[in-house]
């Protein structure tokens, strides 16, 4: 008999649809129907680059269905313009999706039994609740930065934010024992990356998602229990599936992958390559990139550097740009534009990861057992380098100078320090040996991923 048809929402980031869509390929594996939905935008971009690298949507598998739903803003508006973004989905994705539902259902479409759903989308589940269809929550972050979150209250009541999530105290705080130490100036919302006044939009839609979640009947999130046991214990009903991965299936990229770096790692000795990658929304200034580059030349060592073409907007010389891949083209380095980071993270190649550590990557790197150089844009970024550093013990982080540069030399001595640190590769790798034993028969991931399957087969 067939499983039940199973609806899957994430947040319009590339960092939201990667763990929702290894997620799905799960499903569709034990025989759920799955339709996955995507902002109208993103999905372009989703088939653009399943076009470009393996000719079409149908590479996605047969039980995933792509299906999409506009965000409300019009062609021209800027998407990483957070204040905009959470405006638009809050207003408008709600009746689009509703449209959705009843679409599907009219095109002779399997009636949706379930909402696997963003938590970051928590209106979804409202939505959900309109068609009778049950929700599950899926927290596509670390576990910790849901436990701040819920934990807003608290944090309000020591004196440490205010009702609008504004700073009242600068200094550093650990939420429960085993939890990573976080100074206040680097909680999620305060380090949005945005203005105050988007900090503030951002705060509420945090809290607004926090009572919203309380529609779902389960909360699943895409870590495991040994890597986060204080922020599991302090909410024992977030349960911990991951680390996630899809097995070399798609996973919905934004930009197409540039398989060459396979051939070229390919060539590298093994523990040699210095892997540099800061996802789909970190900005460099041209000063910033120039010494990144630089640094990574200082080094010595081969590099696979993964620049966006909006990865430095404006401000970069075209001749000096081209001067530098002259310099490093052939064995010392390669730049690329996007790429398979699961593959690259498992190659023997790989020898260190200097990373904007946002979640996916902390766990594609930890399941790798690849030590870590962190490098945190914005966000729960920062949560997640006190995890490396502080709590695992499996990296180190960059220091900015005074002007909040991190200068080539910096970057040089850290690498080498990371790659030069026995002791640090020694626990990257035995903490890689647990990730994987989490997700294997028997491992905590394994068994509360089965809870789940048995919930969606109700």
């Amino acid at each position: 008999m067939a499983k039940a048809h199973v609806l899957v929402l994430p947040y319009p980031a590339q960092g939201h649809v990667t763990p929702l869509m290894e997620l799905s390929h799960r499903l569709v594996d034990l025989g759920f129907e799955v339709t996955f939905i995507n902002t109208e935008v993103d999905h372009a971009l989703v088939v653009a680059a399943l076009r470009a690298s393996s000719g079409g949507e149908a590479a996605l598998g047969g039980g995933i269905h792509l299906a999409s739903v506009p965000d409300g803003l019009t062609d021209d508006e800027d998407r990483k313009d957070l204040n905009k973004l959470i405006d638009a989905v809050t207003r408008h994705m709600p009746g689009h999706l509703e449209r959705l539902i009843a679409g599907l259902e009219a095109a002779g479409r399997p009636r949706a039994k379930w909402l696997v759903g963003d938590a970051n989308m928590g209106w979804s589940f409202e939505v959900a609740r309109k068609f009778g269809i049950r929700a599950v929550s899926v927290w596509p972050a670390a576990t910790a930065a849901l436990a701040l979150n819920l934990k807003i209250p608290k944090l309000i009541e020591d004196g440490l934010i205010d009702d609008k999530g504004l700073l009242r105290r600068q200094e550093t705080f650990e939420l429960a024992p085993g939890m990573p130490p976080l100074h206040t100036s680097q909680l999620p919302w305060t380090n949005a990356g945005a203005p105050e006044g988007q900090r503030i939009i951002f705060f509420d839609l945090i809290t607004r998602n926090n009572k919203l979640n309380d529609l779902a009947e389960m909360t699943v999130a895409n870590s495991f229990h040994e890597a986060e046991a204080g922020a599991s214990k302090l909410f024992p009903n977030i349960l911990p599936i991951g680390p996630l991965s899809a097995d070399r299936k798609p996973v919905g990229n934004l930009l197409p992958e540039d398989g060459r770096c396979i051939k070229w790692l390919d060539g590298q000795p093994d523990r040699s390559v210095v892997y540099v990658a800061f996802g789909s929304l970190a900005i460099f200034d041209g000063r910033q990139f120039q010494e990144l580059a630089e640094g990574l030349e200082l080094t010595g060592r081969p590099f696979l550097w993964v620049v966006r073409p909006d990865f430095t907007p404006g401000g970069l010389s075209k001749a000096w740009l081209d001067e530098f891949h002259q310099r490093v083209a052939g064995s010392r380095g390669m730049v690329v534009s996007w790429c398979s980071q699961q593959q690259v993270l498992a190659h023997r190649a790989a020898a260190c990861f200097v990373s904007h550590c946002g979640w996916n990557s902390t766990m594609e790197g930890v399941r790798n057992g690849v030590p870590f150089l962190c490098w945190p844009y914005f966000c729960d970024q920062h949560l997640n380098r006190s995890y490396i550093t502080n709590v695992w013990r499996t990296g180190l982080a960059v220091s900015p100078d005074v002007d909040g540069i991190v200068t080539k030399e910096e970057l040089r001595t850290k690498v080498e320090q990371v790659i030069g640190d026995a002791g640090i590769k020694k626990r990257a790798r035995l903490f890689a040996d647990v990730a994987r034993r989490c997700v294997r028969e028997g491992g905590s991931s394994y068994e509360n991923f089965n809870r789940l399957v048995n919930l969606l087969s109700e």
